[in-house]
């Protein structure tokens, strides 16, 4: 049995003038150990898909579909059942730790009452855990440091403090929600160093939510490449990196900074994120995909396997070896 089991998820907010289709139908599924990327641009609908999961969506956005944790939908969950899994079994890493720790409580007491509540233990048991597993993701000092409070730490070490409450209760997936955004490039590999090692020694299965490409190199097993809400390849990093096939997949690429490169121009992918309350009748990246016909914009693609590799899910009306031949020559060029 996959530990996590998604299927079709969709999600959508009713807003005054229409409804918004954050997340058009993903599906995937992870095991012990393994990691999960789902890169995308900003509002591509990467977050809103696992807070669906995490039951943390806002209060006018509804979730459809199926999410199985060990065969139980965590979408139809009662939520004393979702509580007793969230934070236990099921932890999140969330983007902005100055404003996801609460300000008026320490370190200690925020650490200490997640144990309370899930471990049943007492205060003094819960923060020689707590002080132990600080100690796990490398905080200094912990036993010290572990009873100030959050802006009393600097941005990496409040990082540093999210991984460790989300892992106080040992949980079998963790989401990391861009985790390393804001952070300077030492303390990003530091934290990607870090999530490797505790994920080797807790076999934690991880989705790693971000839009750094960098990132997924260092940590992801498998990547989901999302596009106005839905997934435009889906495949092992190698062959993201490797054999990407999706236009879309190959302008992210090409967007990255090279070292390697003596150019200074940057290539970006021209136009806009398309309009989530108002998303093309055909394949939402068609307005900006150099290799868009007249099918593109009005039939939307379906995820299905590559012509050219059986382990590759693509949504693209165009054959993987013409859009892989044409993205040769423009990474070559780039």
């Amino acid at each position: 049995m996959n530990l996590l089991e998604v299927n079709n998820l969709g999600v959508q907010f009713q807003t005054r003038d229409r409804v918004v289709h954050a997340v058009n139908g993903i599906s995937f599924t992870l095991n012990a150990g393994q990691t999960l990327g789902i890169v995308g641009e900003s509002g591509s609908g990467k977050s809103q898909g696992v807070l669906a999961m995490m039951g943390l969506l806002a209060r006018n956005g509804q979730a459809s579909g199926q999410a199985f944790y060990k065969g139980e939908d965590l979408l139809t969950m009662p939520s004393a059942t979702l509580n007793r899994i969230r934070g236990n079994r099921m932890a999140m890493i969330f983007q902005d730790p100055m404003t996801s720790l609460n300000p008026y409580l320490t370190v200690e007491r925020q650490m200490t009452e997640v144990l309370q509540f899930h471990k049943g233990m007492n205060r003094k048991s819960a923060r020689a855990r707590a002080v132990e597993v600080l100690d796990a993701v490398k905080i200094p000092q912990a036993a010290s440091r572990i009873d100030m409070y959050p802006h009393e730490f600097s941005g990496g070490m409040r990082q540093r403090v999210m991984i460790a409450m989300a892992l106080l209760c040992e949980p079998e997936v963790l989401i990391a929600d861009e985790p390393t955004t804001a952070l300077d490039v030492t303390v990003q590999a530091q934290i990607i160093t870090l999530l490797r090692e505790l994920q080797r020694d807790f076999g934690t299965a991880i989705i790693m939510i971000t839009h750094d490409l960098g990132v997924v190199a260092g940590i992801c097993d498998d990547v989901m490449v999302l596009y106005g809400g839905r997934v435009m390849e889906q495949a092992t990093a190698k062959s993201i990196f490797y054999q990407a096939s999706h236009p879309y997949t190959i302008g992210l690429l090409q967007a990255v900074p090279r070292l390697d490169k003596d150019e200074e121009t940057l290539v970006a992918i021209p136009g806009s994120p398309p309009d989530m309350a108002r998303l093309p009748k055909g394949c939402p990246f068609c307005a900006r995909c150099t290799f868009a016909q007249a099918t593109c914009r009005n039939d939307m693609p379906q995820l299905m396997v590559s012509d050219l590799n059986p382990a590759v899910l693509r949504a693209c009306h165009k054959s993987a070896a013409v859009v892989m031949s044409v993205g040769a020559l423009e990474v070559e060029h780039a």
